[in-house]
């Protein structure tokens, strides 16, 4: 397929025995690291634990077998957990999965077409307006877990939720509350560093990750102590020792239609959430140009793995940046890391999985919380007042409507304020100022004969004002017109239809419009707009003074 070229295939040139082992203990460490996390994000998604594990192993492998990065990582993803509950609390399971297999169609068409680069034009405050919106939305979810509040099914609704959590909110169960506050605070204050003198076996120790930590003493002590908190096993039954089945999901035209806005968030979080990730990865790794990520053949990947993974129960995934962050930092050099990961989950799933009974639910909260935690650029909040209005106001409104409304309002919202704002910025650069001739021209022709004007900027639908308004509509027009056009840099359709209207004006009163100094883009929509020709090939100068030149030619020549 014409394009289609996995990093795979490049990293393997030189591959040698050294890097092999840095591959497999960095995809070992991955691996254990993204257990907790998969399940967690599942439970919080609103599907079982296995989902989760599931999509981790076969959306994981994919996405490194196939993807466009060196080093990323792919999996279910935290970014993902309120738009999955939303999906499921109205359209159901079996519909989720529907709209994966189309958000993967989706997102392997973006990337054949090449409009992976595109994505890089979401400004910067929309991505932190809703990434901090999401982090709010996770974190509130897991407060029922945590505290152990009698909630049968949280809503989906911002507004719902919190009315439910302040109505029970009198009701957490101390055990359970005792089990995530010890959990998070593990996973808090957990060593993530060593000094030179430390003993071997502490230096290996604070390199196993604080979610690890907490969730392997966490369930010991529950399955020990007998103590009556929830666990996975009491909510689902424990996670199957086997194999995911393949499955065929209901599918129908009719049902397609009501799918397309769910399809289109889940294609574009994707999207977004991956080629971030992988940029990361690429800063981490120092990348070279040839070494950097592939934007297109990594949405293809991220395509190929959402649309196989539904038909195993697997729910959308994407590049996770935790996870590649841990691949980078344990020294991983190919996509073999993640394809090692991948392989480690399917191996934990079919040697200990009964283990997975006890985990407290709420130590799943705790970490979940942790993650939202660090998933929020909340000095951003902090750093608004230095930075100017526009910005802010399209972070905040970004960041509220992704907590109240969804994702897909938040984007559409911010993306039309951001429009607007840089239309508005772009239009304040554009100037049309008079230029005063100079004293051999003055003494030829008077001022009120001959007007020069100089444009500056992009003349576009949101500048055009500033040339209608050059001249009032029953004033007295100078006999010639000149607009030196050196210093404007672009002129779209609007600008055209404003310059004709311009020569039309001055046509009706007798008068002529010059210009001079054509850039490339503003000379080649003028002569493909058929301006040229209508006010005259004669009438486009190349110099000021060849248009002045003109101008005089055109005052004696009027004159009686």
């Amino acid at each position: 397929m014409p394009g289609f070229h996995p990093r795979l295939f490049d990293s393997l040139r030189g591959y040698n025995r050294s890097r092999l082992l840095q591959d497999v203990s960095a995809g070992l460490t991955v691996g254990v690291v993204a257990l907790p996390l998969a399940m967690a994000f599942a439970i919080a998604s609103g599907v079982k634990p296995e989902n989760g594990i599931f999509t981790a192993i076969i959306a994981g492998f994919l996405i490194s077998a196939l993807g466009g990065s060196k080093v990323q990582i792919g999996g279910p993803a935290g970014a993902f957990i309120v738009i999955i509950y939303g999906i499921i609390e109205r359209y159901g399971l079996a519909n989720l999965l529907i709209c994966t297999i189309m958000a993967g169609v989706l997102l392997f068409a973006m990337g054949l077409f090449k409009l992976g680069n595109l994505i890089r034009f979401i400004p910067v405050p929309i991505v932190i307006g809703f990434t901090n919106g999401i982090a709010v939305l996770i974190a509130l979810s897991q407060i029922k877990d945590f505290f152990g509040l009698p909630i049968n099914t949280m809503p989906a609704d911002f507004f719902a939720k919190l009315r439910v959590l302040a109505e029970h909110g009198l009701a957490a169960d101390l055990p359970t509350l005792s089990i995530g506050l010890a959990s998070l605070l593990l996973v808090i204050v957990w060593p993530k560093s060593y000094r030179p003198q430390d003993a071997n076996y502490k230096r290996w120790l604070t390199k196993v990750p604080g979610t690890i930590v907490a969730l392997v003493l966490a369930t010991l002590f529950v399955a020990s102590s007998g103590l009556e908190v929830e666990t996975i096993g009491q909510r689902f039954g424990g996670i199957p020792q086997a194999l995911p089945s393949f499955a065929l999901p209901h599918f129908s035209w009719g049902l397609v239609k009501q799918l397309v806005a769910p399809t289109l968030t889940i294609a574009l979080l994707c999207a977004i959430e991956s080629l971030l990730c992988a940029r990361v990865a690429d800063n981490l790794i120092n990348a070279s140009h040839k070494d950097r990520h592939d934007p297109n053949q990594e949405l293809m990947a991220q395509g190929v793995a959402n649309f196989i993974a539904p038909f195993f129960g697997g729910i959308p995934a994407t590049g996770t940046i935790a996870r590649t962050v841990t691949n980078v930092r344990s020294g991983a050099t190919s996509p073999i890391a993640g394809i090692v990961h991948a392989l480690t989950l399917l191996l934990i799933i079919l040697l200990a999985a009964p283990l997975a009974y006890d985990v407290p639910l709420a130590t799943l909260a705790a970490i979940l919380l942790y993650v939202a935690w660090n998933m929020g650029e909340w000095r951003e909040f902090v750093r608004l007042r230095k930075f100017s209005l526009p910005y802010g106001t399209v972070l905040v409104s970004t960041f509220l409507l992704t907590v109240i409304f969804d994702l897909t309002v938040a984007v559409e919202v911010g993306l039309v304020l951001a429009s607007l704002f840089f239309i508005y910025r772009v239009s304040n650069l554009t100037t049309i100022e008079r230029v005063t001739l100079s004293e051999s021209d003055a003494n030829a022709v008077s001022q009120d004969m001959v007007a020069v004007y100089r444009v500056y900027g992009s003349l576009f639908f949101g500048a055009v004002t500033k040339l209608e308004n050059l001249f009032a509509p029953h004033s007295t027009l100078p006999k010639v017109v000149i607009l030196d056009l050196h210093q404007t840099i672009s002129i779209d359709t609007t600008g055209l239809e404003a310059l004709a209207g311009l020569h039309h004006q001055l046509h009706a009163q007798g008068a002529h419009l010059v210009l001079c100094g054509l850039n490339k883009q503003p000379g080649s929509i003028i002569r493909r707009g058929g301006l040229v020709q209508e006010i005259g090939p004669d009438h486009v100068c190349v110099t000021l003074e060849e248009a002045y030149g003109l101008a005089h030619t055109l005052v004696d020549r009027g004159r009686p």
